[in-house]
């Protein structure tokens, strides 16, 4: 067997047959539980039980889905905006880089389930309390990751470009911005599952609709199954947009083969 071959084979390996096997043993353990009789039924419903009450409720998951995914996508674009504008700034001028990162943790130790219900009693209950707090929940990996990728510059590229007459918009944007893409991108896989999780929370302490909402109803229901299959379903959204960013990144980082 050539080794290109077998290199692929084993990269088929790790990222699909590894993983599947993973999550198979996952629900074979799930399934033992269940038929054990450790945990009622009634408070934990078997994996074929769950998938069941998928396709039972699935048009109402997806309806509260797509105002889940609206909050989530316009949280996450404010969030990257911020974090951007922050990481610029804290790399261009170096005291707010000291004075402000230390601010930046703190609003990174109150936990979102206590800021939820103050900006919603401060907004109301419709859909920009949960940008708001989805934003919050995002922003902070975008800032940390860019502005570390921007100090981890060459600096002798830095000077090669000042001497060859580069201004200090060149710099940035032909040196800076694409060394600090791998670190972008990792830092937006943190901040793409915050959040979906953001706008779950989000929704719990007050909202109209969206799956947080749905899962509140269906607990208040006592239909589990329908609840834990709701909640597979947001791990299935958050799995699919990693492996959607994992595409992007590929896409956009070419000339590094560390990341392809």
């Amino acid at each position: 067997m050539c080794s290109p071959l077998r290199k692929k084979l084993l990269n088929i390996t790790y990222k699909v047959v590894v993983p599947a096997a993973f999550i198979g043993l996952f629900f074979l353990i799930w399934e033992i539980i269940c038929l054990s009789g450790t945990v009622s039924s009634l408070i934990l419903p078997t994996p074929g039980e769950t998938f069941k009450a998928f396709f039972t409720e699935g048009k109402l998951i997806m309806q509260h889905t797509g105002i889940t995914l609206l909050e989530a996508v316009c949280g996450l674009a404010c969030g990257i905006a911020v974090g951007f504008v922050l990481a610029v700034l804290m790399d261009t001028f170096k005291i707010f880089g000291y004075g402000f990162k230390p601010l930046l943790v703190i609003t990174q130790t109150v936990p979102t389930i206590v800021i939820a219900p103050l900006i919603s009693l401060w907004m109301g209950y419709d859909i920009k309390p949960k940008i708001l707090l989805v934003a919050l929940t995002t922003f902070f990996p975008i800032a940390i990751g860019l502005a570390d990728g921007y100090r981890s510059t060459d600096t002798d590229m830095i000077d090669l470009m000042r001497s060859m007459g580069a201004n200090r918009w060149k710099i940035f944007w032909f040196l800076k911005l694409p060394n600090a893409l791998p670190n972008f991108f990792s830092a937006l896989k943190i901040s793409t599952t915050y959040a979906i999780v953001g706008a779950v929370i989000s929704e719990w302490v007050g909202a109209l609709g969206g799956l947080g909402f749905y899962i509140l109803r269906l607990q208040r229901m006592y239909a589990y199954d329908a609840m834990f299959a709701t909640i597979m379903w947001i791990i299935v959204l958050s799995l699919a947009w990693l492996m959607a960013l994992e595409i992007i990144k590929r896409c956009v980082i070419r000339w590094d083969k560390k990341e392809n």
